[in-house]
């Protein structure tokens, strides 16, 4: 986990790769309580035997679930001292240009692109990609934005 004394360092970091998260397994169990959660309740997730003759040979994550990891994965990757509180700020850019099949392990990655002062805080923005274990493209890129309150 990367620490940055204030944001004056984080600021100072832009351009650089922050490193990766830990691999973790995705499970039918998170993929079933997110269709719940979200009421997408599509068979590609959710049944695993339609999805063996489906387009991906079993069943796969929602892309959302990627996105919803975020959080998990930021926590993981940096910290920021003397900050009042860090918030969600939104996305600027999200796609997923591969699947996460069901029993697979993902980690993120995150690359900080930019930070600058608003009348708000600190706005920094990280290109985090998403990466399933052995697969040839991303599950996820997002670039993902945090409003940082300093204290």
């Amino acid at each position: 986990m990367r620490i940055f004394a204030g944001l004056d360092e984080l600021k100072a970091s832009t351009g650089e790769h922050l490193g990766y998260t830990e691999w973790r397994e995705v499970t039918q169990e998170q993929v079933n309580l997110f269709a719940d959660a979200t009421d997408d309740h599509q068979w590609i997730h959710i049944d695993a035997e339609r999805a063996k003759d489906g387009p991906f040979g079993g069943t796969i994550a929602h892309g959302y679930l990627s996105l919803a990891l975020l959080p998990s994965f930021m926590m993981q990757l940096f910290r920021v001292e003397g900050l009042k509180m860090g918030i969600n700020y939104g996305l600027n850019k999200v796609r997923f240009p591969a699947p996460v099949p069901v029993g697979a392990r993902i980690r993120a990655g995150a690359e900080l692109i930019d930070v600058k002062g608003t009348p708000s805080g600190t706005l920094s923005s990280l290109r985090v990609t998403i990466e399933v274990e052995g697969g040839r493209r991303p599950a996820c890129v997002a670039e993902s934005l945090s409003l940082f309150i300093p204290e």
